[in-house]
């Protein structure tokens, strides 16, 4: 079998135990506080994570919430960008295409082969590139579909929806909202959306009834 045209993620436990605990480091020191809520999952699949997408921090926090929550093995798809500039995330489970055409295709199966190994996470931002926390909706790219579809569809799908405010503080807060959504025999792009933008909604009204 071909190895798809790609960039795979490294192994170096030395280098992904520094930088798992610098994650933390930083999210401490930067923010006044990082919540997010607990959530059960199936422990013998897969979990898909679908986020949006805004910030510089989202890998980071997911990266986090699973070390603490979910303790899979990290994955999250970037664009060949990213992964060339900021060295050390292809240690920390990203991966991404090398080019676009066949090999977004063969990038996107691969990620469905990784969930179809119970030990794996794997975070995907359907949007496809950054966009302002304040949206009122989250587009999908198709991509997403492609990726469940090429897996055993034997996966836990959790929606995150992270959103950041200072209040009196002059460090940020960050909120992560966390659901485990029980997903339906047939599933579209179009259904996986609306579920998830459902979600988003939700955590939207949340995010706004907090004061201080």
């Amino acid at each position: 079998m071909q190895l798809p045209i790609m960039y795979h993620p490294r192994k170096n436990t030395i280098i992904y135990s520094f930088f798992s605990w610098y994650i933390q480091f930083i999210i401490k020191k930067d923010f006044a506080a990082f919540n997010y809520n607990q959530i059960e999952v199936k422990s013998d699949s897969s979990i898909l994570v679908l986020a949006n997408h805004f910030s510089w921090w989202d890998g980071f926090f997911l990266f986090y919430i699973n070390k603490k929550v979910f303790k899979k093995d990290f994955h999250v798809l970037v664009n060949a960008e990213n992964y060339s500039k900021v060295s050390f995330l292809k240690f920390l489970g990203a991966f991404a295409a090398e080019n676009k055409g066949k090999d977004v295709l063969e990038t996107l199966n691969y990620a469905g082969q990784l969930l179809d190994n119970p030990q794996n996470l794997v975070l995907v931002f359907p949007q496809g590139k950054l966009y302002s926390n304040h949206l009122k909706n989250i587009s999908f790219e198709k991509g997403v579909m492609q990726m469940i579809n090429a897996s055993q569809k034997k996966i836990n799908v959790v929606f995150a929806a992270t959103f950041i405010d200072y209040f009196s503080k002059r460090k940020p807060t960050a909120h992560t909202y966390l659901q485990n959504w029980e997903t339906e025999e047939y599933i579209s792009l179009q259904l996986l959306k609306s579920a998830y933008n459902k979600h988003y909604d939700q955590s939207v009204v949340k995010q706004t009834q907090i004061t201080e």
